[in-house]
């Protein structure tokens, strides 16, 4: 198999720590999304990393379809449980890490989009992406509580989407402060950053 990504993406790096978890292995190729003639283009019609082309050649996008198919390709370390209430409850939590993620991405673009001008950006927007990113850190540290791990006591899916939500945030929005104000959020992140998956895939 191989993945079409970039290094600074945390969709793709979520993705990469997926496929350590599981121990499957795969071709990592870098991709340029802002050059209309890069591969991806012709992978993905969304023009978007993470895309894994499977040996049959068939492609799949989007973070969230290629873990789920990752996770059913081995039955050693599951990450998402069986169907039930685990099942929901850790795609809860993988929405709402996307959700953080997607906030910061537009909020990031918008105050960094290249050739415009103080004036031509709009903070409204920006203001309006970071306090869902506030919303979100405030439903998550109350859901988690005094919990080692976000559902049902054990490592998932929930954990790997949460924590590379965080660390993006450290690494984009480094003068968030929110590790002060969730420190339960913030011991989650430092337990599951001493994993090897996340060791070997820091974000840059």
């Amino acid at each position: 198999m191989r993945l079409l990504g970039s290094l600074t993406s945390p969709y793709v790096r979520k993705v990469r720590i997926v496929l350590a978890e599981k121990k499957i292995d795969y071709q990592f190729e870098l991709d340029d999304v802002w050059n209309q003639q890069a591969p991806i283009h012709s992978l993905n019609p969304l023009g978007k990393v993470p895309c894994l082309i499977l040996e049959s050649h068939f492609s799949i996008f989007d973070s969230r379809a290629i873990i789920e198919y990752v996770d059913s390709l081995s039955a050693e370390n599951p990450l998402i449980p069986m169907p039930g209430q685990g099942r929901a409850e850790v795609r809860v939590w993988e929405s709402l890490a996307e959700g953080i993620l997607d906030a910061a991405v537009s909020a990031r673009l918008e105050a960094t989009w290249p050739g415009r001008t103080q004036e031509e950006r709009c903070q409204a927007w920006i203001d309006r992406q970071m306090s869902k990113i506030e919303s979100a850190l405030q439903f998550a540290s109350s859901k988690l509580a005094d919990r080692l791990f976000c559902v049902a006591g054990a490592y998932s899916l929930a954990d790997i989407s949460l924590v590379c939500a965080l660390d993006y945030l450290d690494f984009r929005f480094p003068d968030l402060g929110w590790k002060n104000r969730f420190t339960n959020l913030s011991n989650l992140q430092s337990s599951i950053n001493n994993r090897a998956s996340f060791m070997a895939l820091r974000t840059i």
